[in-house]
């Protein structure tokens, strides 16, 4: 049995759809999409030339000029998120407290861009052209040690990368971390800036991508008959996990807690889930023994639903399967409709909708949701946001590789 209770006491976001927790939140559920033409280069020759840019953002506002310089822009978001999650907090990190304090930030790809820059700085010139900050301004456990430096957080230091499950996994495991006493209160999220000419490449090259070019903010159509494709977005997304006596001793405020964490390994194909959705399954049932509630308790999956006509429909086989009965009373939704998908920063920024949508009983949509596959036979709230009772909700995130991770939320009496 659980001796120490994890509940979310701040969240932070920087994203598609905004760059403040109740602009996000708005956005998801008004159906006003992040995604247009690519900004970050020149995408004429690229099949896919749309995504999800971060617009009104300026990292020197989170920190200094130089460090902003050196690192990558996956780092800016991570620590911005950070930032912003620790002051929605109110928790002060101090000299005497920091070392109660951990960070868990995750990234799936990291600094690609800082990767691509100095390889042509390299081509262009030489080895004497190549950054000497170029390793530390792009490997992924850099956004937790800038950060951990920038906040004086002296305890749990660390990075997952499972792809799109990175942010999810991060959240779960500094959940663990403070059931098991070694830390009071852990930072976690992860981030996410990918819309780089490799990057793109390579996912047009595997057609995983929409190529509704001509209709960007429609692109993104997760359960849609007529879905060809993710959206690639960039983002970041924290929330502050702390321990309930620790939170209510400083009289923090409780926005959920977190009550159930599952994974499982596909085991099946590096990019394609298994039809039958036997890993998604795995991992929501995992998450709902960890939580010891009956299925039928969880009222809203916010669904990893990436717009893939492989994905979304495994999922639905998987969440049709971990819930049996109860399926048909569950409400489904997948945000990636309107933020496209965040890799590594989608699990976080899917966790904070779900405690929104626990604390203003308010079920986001499956935005573009036109023309629902009949293979896919879920409730998935198409278009319009619902008022729904919401004391429990989950979270899904897979990755490449065949990883997975389910968190589940409650409501905080």
């Amino acid at each position: 049995m659980k001796q120490r209770r994890v509940v979310i006491t701040g969240m932070g976001i920087i994203s598609p759809v905004g760059n403040r927790l109740e602009e996000a939140w708005s956005n998801v559920c008004e159906g006003v999409s992040g995604i247009q033409l690519i900004e970050d280069f020149d995408p004429s020759s690229f099949s896919t030339r749309i995504g999800g840019m971060i617009r009104n953002f300026d990292a020197s506002d989170y920190m200094p000029s130089k460090d902003v310089r050196r690192t990558d822009p996956f780092i800016h978001y991570g620590i911005a998120a950070s930032i912003e999650a620790v002051k929605h907090s109110g928790l002060e990190i101090t000299e005497e407290n920091g070392h109660t304090i951990g960070i868990a930030m995750g990234s799936g790809i990291g600094g690609i861009k800082t990767i691509e820059d100095n390889h042509n700085k390299f081509l262009a010139g030489g080895p004497r052209k190549v950054s000497p900050f170029f390793i530390p301004g792009c490997i992924i456990n850099m956004t937790s040690g800038y950060a951990s430096i920038l906040q004086h957080i002296t305890g749990p230091n660390v990075s997952i990368v499972t792809a799109c499950a990175s942010s999810a996994h991060c959240i779960g495991f500094g959940g663990r971390m403070i059931e098991h006493g070694d830390a009071d209160v852990m930072l976690a999220g992860g981030s996410e800036y990918a819309t780089t000419p490799a990057a793109m490449g390579g996912f047009c090259s595997a057609k995983a991508m929409s190529t509704r070019n001509d209709e960007p903010t429609k692109a993104s159509r997760p359960y849609d008959i007529d879905r060809d494709g993710f959206v690639l977005s960039n983002g970041g997304g924290c929330v502050v996990l702390e321990e309930l006596e620790h939170a209510k001793a400083r009289g923090a405020t409780i926005y959920a807690e977190l009550i159930g964490f599952g994974m499982s390994g596909d085991a099946f194909h590096i990019t394609t889930p298994p039809a039958d959705g036997e890993g998604a399954r795995k991992a929501m049932a995992a998450a709902i023994r960890d939580a010891g509630i009956d299925p039928s308790d969880i009222d809203y999956v916010n669904s990893h639903g990436t717009s893939t006509p492989a994905g979304d429909l495994g999922e639905s086989i998987g969440i049709r399967r971990a819930f049996g009965d109860a399926a048909d009373n569950l409400m489904v939704s997948s945000t990636k409709s309107t933020t496209g998908h965040m890799l590594g920063a989608a699990g976080v920024a899917e966790c904070i909708f779900c405690v929104h949508a626990l604390n203003n009983q308010v079920v986001p949509p499956t935005s573009n949701l036109d023309n629902q596959d009949p293979a896919c036979d879920l409730d998935y709230i198409p278009n319009d946001a619902r008022d729904a009772k919401v004391r429990t909700a989950l979270s899904n995130s897979f990755g490449f590789g065949g990883t997975n991770g389910s968190l589940i939320f409650r409501a905080f009496d």
